[in-house]
Parts: structure tokens; C-alpha cells; sequence
């Protein structure tokens, strides 16, 4: 008889811990639905004082919305505007975003939310201060954030040093160039920090990060390549050797270079062979080595 109501006791539990989750599951896709409006709202706007306003009301929203229950597992999939994305350890993700201002440069929010296994939100506020930088490679913290928009994340646990984090991030700059950001982001106990000198190869020594910069109208291959085993990225350079230091001038010139962690450092690896799988337009492919290069038009 005890064990009959132990029983039904566990049931009642269970039934309502599940109508918990539910209903917590629908007040997150309430909060997703006016996220959605407010952002749209926001990149709607042309002015920028309308334009940051509407903004700043979709920070408070979304952070009411993560003080909800088990909302670190809410995928927000359906907030276009904001990039999501979980560390492979679970231990926290990144919600990043932008604002294109009148001026054609661009603003950047954020939060890292730590998962506290439906504990107390625990959330660190990514504040943009690349304006103020007068050095892009210093070391900074979440009140003096190289801003981006975080699209991947690699855990770095081998070596003697502290386990840290790759983030791999999209910067829009201004009228005239786009940036790409290898940031490294670590933690120690309350706080956390951006950059690191981990970077391992030629005039490399002293980087705290790694940032590309290059014309707008190019595009940039920056991501982890299971095959190689690394990270891989275009080769940026200037089409023509008098450009150097115009980075409205620079692009992809058609060769690969990359990462691999060995001993906890990212060791750069020059002029890679990547072997990808056949597509229909390799044709199109113009190889570097027959010192055949794509017209680039401006």
C-alpha cells in the first residue's frame, strides 16, 4: 500500500513539473513573438535615436525573457536577427546582434548566458566599446567588447593553460570594408576576459586576437573545417601591391591558410590543400598556382 502511493505521489510530482515546463515553454514563445516585432521594428527604423531606442527596449525584453525558467535550452530559432549559439560543452552560448547606423558603420550588442542548470540566470552584458579602442588588440572584458556577430564557437582544452574558447565572428565595419574576428574569450571563476596570446606562427607574436579586414564587396571564408581538422580561412591580401594597407583594396586571393591546436596554441598553417568534395562549380574555380586569378571588379 505504501509503495502503491509512493507511486501515485511520483505521478502528481511528474504531471506537474511537466505542466511547469510547458507553461514556461509558452511564456519563452511569447517572448520570442514580441522579440521578433521589437527587432523588425528596430531594423525598420531609419533615424538612429528611434533606431537605438527601439533597440534598447528589446534588451530589456529579451533579458526578462531568459529570467524565465530553463531558458537557457529556448533556441530563440525563429529571432532572425540574432545569432545563437552554444558552446559544444553546454557550459553557456552567445546571443549577438547588430544595428547598421546612418553612417553606414555598424553597433553591436550581446550577452553570454552562463547555464546555471535552472538556477538563477547568471548573464554577462556584452557592451560595444570599439570606437574607444585606440588598440583593437588589447585584452578587454564584457564591459570593453570587441564587438561581432558570433556565428562559431571552438573549446581550446589542451596545453597547461586555462581551457578557453575560439569564438569566430562577423563584423560589419563601414561604407567601404567588412571585418572577420578570431576572438578568444576565457573564464576565471566570476569573471571573464576577450584575447589572448595564443596564437603560435609568423608575426603572430603578441596577438590577442585576430582581425581581418577587407573590401565589401568580397567575401571571407573563416570556419571549422572537420576534414582538415582546423580552422581555415581565406588568405587576405591586397590585388595590387601598391593598395597595401588599403583594406578597401584587399580580398581573397584564391589560397587557404589555418589553424590547428597543438599544445593548447593556434599555430598557423600557411598555403593549405583543401580537398573538397566534387561540386558543379569547380569550374569556375580559378587556381592560384597557374597564377590564373578571378577578375575582381570594384
Amino acid at each position: 500500500m505504501k509503495f502503491k502511493r509512493l507511486y501515485i505521489l511520483l505521478i502528481v510530482m511528474l504531471a506537474g513539473f511537466n505542466t511547469k515546463a510547458q507553461q514556461n515553454i509558452q511564456k519563452l514563445e511569447i517572448f520570442q513573438d514580441t522579440l521578433i516585432k521589437i527587432s523588425n521594428a528596430a531594423h525598420a527604423e531609419a533615424f538612429d535615436e528611434s533606431k537605438l531606442s527601439i533597440n534598447g527596449r528589446f534588451v530589456k525584453t529579451l533579458v526578462d525573457a531568459l529570467k524565465t525558467p530553463n531558458s537557457f535550452n529556448y533556441p530563440f530559432d525563429s529571432l532572425k536577427n540574432v545569432s545563437v549559439i552554444k558552446s559544444p560543452d553546454q557550459a553557456f552560448r552567445i546571443l549577438s546582434w547588430y544595428l547598421q547606423l546612418e553612417n553606414g558603420t555598424y553597433r553591436y550588442y550581446g550577452a553570454i548566458q552562463m547555464n546555471t542548470n535552472n538556477g538563477p540566470l547568471k548573464l554577462f552584458p556584452l557592451i560595444d566599446q570599439t570606437e574607444n579602442m585606440n588598440d583593437p588588440n588589447i585584452i578587454t572584458d564584457n564591459q570593453k567588447w570587441f564587438g561581432a556577430r558570433y556565428y562559431e564557437i571552438i573549446p581550446v582544452t589542451s596545453g597547461n593553460h586555462l581551457p578557453y574558447y575560439v569564438l569566430l565572428g562577423w563584423k560589419g565595419n563601414n561604407q567601404s570594408t567588412t571585418k572577420k574576428v578570431i576572438e578568444i574569450l576565457s573564464f576565471n571563476k566570476d569573471n571573464l576576459t576577450f584575447g589572448a596570446p595564443v596564437f603560435d606562427g609568423k608575426e603572430l607574436k603578441g596577438k590577442n586576437r585576430l582581425i581581418f579586414e577587407y573590401t565589401k564587396s568580397n567575401a571571407m571564408f573563416l570556419k571549422t573545417d572537420k576534414k582538415a581538422g582546423m580552422i581555415v580561412f581565406d588568405h587576405i591580401a591586397p590585388f595590387d601591391p601598391e593598395m597595401v594597407g588599403r583594406f578597401e583594396f584587399y580580398g581573397s586571393d584564391g589560397t587557404f591558410d589555418g589553424f590547428k591546436i597543438i599544445g593548447g596554441k593556434l599555430k598557423l598553417q600557411e598555403g593549405l590543400e583543401l580537398n573538397n568534395d566534387p561540386n558543379a562549380t569547380d569550374e569556375l574555380y580559378a587556381d592560384p598556382k597557374k597564377n590564373v586569378k578571378p577578375i575582381r571588379k570594384f
